[in-house]
């Protein structure tokens, strides 16, 4: 409620200022990121204790939600508290660990995402295949490959807390650190910052160049799919219903993975452009764009979700009858 009450004072008080801007544009990814994720999040937990188990893709999904929850509450929020000066989040421990965090959640979404996609190209694959297999293999070995991304990510975002200083406590900024605003991760040399910065392209470019892979495989399996239930119908036979829901489920992937490749390839395109300066930038303003764009992710996929998932979409509208019939029958029983 604080934050609508600071959103009108600012609007009402004339023209803003660019922090105040700031902090609005990662209010909205707030607002619309902590409840859409939630939602999900919640409608997959009732589904576990209605069915005590999900199945692989809806674990993965769930994992997601988990991920970019956090990267809307470590991020998204803790730059909006700190644009409306509603608390001070970023001192040098603050910046370490909200860098690091971010990075870590961020990478872990983006894989997610592709993890996402390949299993289910391989869950529309044709029966039998040896890509069934593989797709039994996958759905198996989820925990391991869950904690093996967790390890190999925060690993490779150690740096951020090597690096990652308050910009309160910077007296001389080094030439070769990045300005994020309330931080700067400063690197001890630029030959250290472009290796550094490389390896966190490679890790966004690896899985966007494989997502897009498997999302044309998709597409083309869809296709296949669809031109063969028009010749069993153009014969005579009734066109089989039992892959609808792997077929809707894979294209909201697709779905997804569009958004991703948008995205992520503005955040990548603006990070590879501040890796080319030879200079320290005065101004955040090319930092709190790419956060914008990451973050945007995940503000918007659990929309998409819950729009698109039956699952998610059935028990959240069964919570938001319940509600109404709970007050009707609490005011029965006070009459």
């Amino acid at each position: 409620m604080i934050f609508y009450l600071y959103l009108l004072f600012f609007l009402s008080a004339g023209m803003p200022s660019n922090e105040d801007i700031r902090g609005m544009l990662f209010l909205s990814l707030t607002v619309v990121g902590v409840p859409g994720n939630m939602a999900v999040i919640v409608a997959f937990l009732l589904l576990i204790l209605q069915e005590s188990c999900l199945h692989a893709a809806d674990a993965i999904v769930l994992h997601l939600s988990c991920t970019n929850l956090v990267v809307v509450l470590v991020r998204c929020l803790m730059e909006t508290l700190a644009s409306f000066h509603l608390a001070n989040v970023f001192g040098d421990i603050g910046c370490k660990g909200v860098i690091f965090i971010y990075r870590t959640s961020r990478a872990l979404s983006i894989w997610l995402t592709f993890l996402l996609s390949a299993y289910q190209c391989l869950s529309i694959a044709p029966p039998g295949s040896k890509w069934a297999s593989l797709r039994i293999l996958v759905a198996q070995s989820l925990p391991i490959v869950f904690v093996f991304l967790w390890v190999l990510h925060a690993s490779l975002s150690a740096g951020a807390i090597l690096f990652s200083v308050s910009s309160k406590n910077v007296t001389a900024v080094a030439t070769s650190a990045v300005n994020v605003e309330f931080c700067y991760v400063n690197f001890p040399s630029d030959i250290l910052k472009k290796v550094y910065g490389a390896i966190q392209v490679s890790r966004d470019v690896v899985p966007m160049a494989l997502m897009t892979l498997t999302s044309l495989i998709i597409l083309v399996l869809l296709y296949k799919h669809s031109q063969h239930l028009k010749g069993l119908r153009g014969a005579g036979h009734a066109g089989s219903g039992t892959c609808g829901s792997k077929q809707r489920a894979a294209k909201v992937v697709v779905v997804l993975v569009t958004i991703y490749v948008v995205l992520y390839g503005v955040d990548n395109c603006l990070w590879v452009y501040t890796l080319t300066l030879r200079h320290t930038m005065s101004s955040s303003l090319i930092s709190d764009l790419r956060v914008f764009f990451a973050s945007l992710y995940a503000a918007l996929s659990p929309l998409v979700i819950i729009v698109s998932n039956r699952k998610v979409n059935s028990r959240l509208r069964c919570i938001a009858q319940e509600k109404p019939l709970l007050g009707k029958t609490a005011h029965l029983h006070s009459i």
